[in-house]
């Protein structure tokens, strides 16, 4: 679980309602039940419009993914490559079939060996691997539109469940003005809910998601990289260097959460 995503979610929303409350409002006056069928009720339908169902079946895996702390180590893919290397050389390429199963590896590092150790062809290794890296990507950015989608519909729908509440609102006029108040403020309430979700909830993990991918697609280049090498014989030390690029962007930033 990333902390500091969910503490920011519970702060967000705390400062908000504490905020709402220090300046006299009701706590129980933020929930309406009609508002809520009208942002959300209209926000999912316009995503289920929008986008097919095979991609939106995927949305509770990406906001899993959104909220896990599971980050790929790109320190770890070189120190692997590294010692894939040294086998290789020392015993053939032959001898990385055992390295499959004595090894824990992603399955995009698995594919890889497996095309260098039947022969394959560096062309073919490069098109089948990036190919894989494309459709990857392709597919997070299609979940990733789903939640910039929400994002864009939600503030409308709440507009549209006030519009609708001060439409009821205009049909009470000359009636008690306590209770046309009370009307008036219920109708601005369905634009809190589609302004305050699409702000905090459906537009960061969107913005979560496209760093993850960002993350993913590196990370999966990098092994592309040391899979060619390895093909083409390098040594650790020729793999680490040329590897190493891919770990410069990680490294400030664990250089800067240092300094924090």
């Amino acid at each position: 679980m990333d902390i500091v995503a969910l503490i920011s979610l519970v702060m967000a929303f705390a400062m908000i309602i504490v905020a709402y409350i220090k300046e006299g409002g009701s706590l129980g006056a933020l929930w309406q039940y009609t508002a809520a069928m009208i942002v959300f009720g209209g926000t999912f339908g316009a995503v289920g419009i929008s986008f097919p169902f095979a991609s939106i079946k995927k949305v509770p895996k990406a906001i899993g993914k959104a909220f896990g702390n599971k980050k790929i180590d790109r320190l770890e893919i070189m120190n692997t490559f590294m010692a894939l290397s040294t086998i290789a050389r020392k015993d053939g390429l032959l001898a990385l079939e055992h390295e499959l199963e004595a090894r824990e590896m992603d399955d995009f590092i698995v594919t890889g060996l497996r095309l260098v150790i039947d022969g394959a062809d560096e062309e073919v290794v490069r098109q089948i691997l990036e190919t894989r890296i494309i459709n990857l990507e392709h597919d997070n950015e299609k979940v990733i539109a789903i939640f910039e989608g929400a994002g864009g519909f939600s503030p409308t729908m709440g507009v549209l469940g006030t519009v609708m509440g001060l439409v009821s609102v205009l049909g009470s006029l000359g009636g008690d003005v306590g209770e046309l108040g009370h009307k008036i403020g219920v109708a601005f309430i369905a634009t809190l809910y589609g302004v305050g979700f699409a702000n905090l909830i459906y537009l960061p993990i969107g913005t979560k998601l496209k760093e993850l991918n960002s993350d993913d697609v590196m990370a999966k280049n990098m092994m592309l990289e040391g899979i060619q090498l390895l093909r083409g014989g390098s040594n650790p030390a020729f793999m680490k260097e040329q590897l190493k690029g891919y770990l410069e962007d990680e490294e400030e930033g664990q250089s800067e959460e240092g300094e924090r």
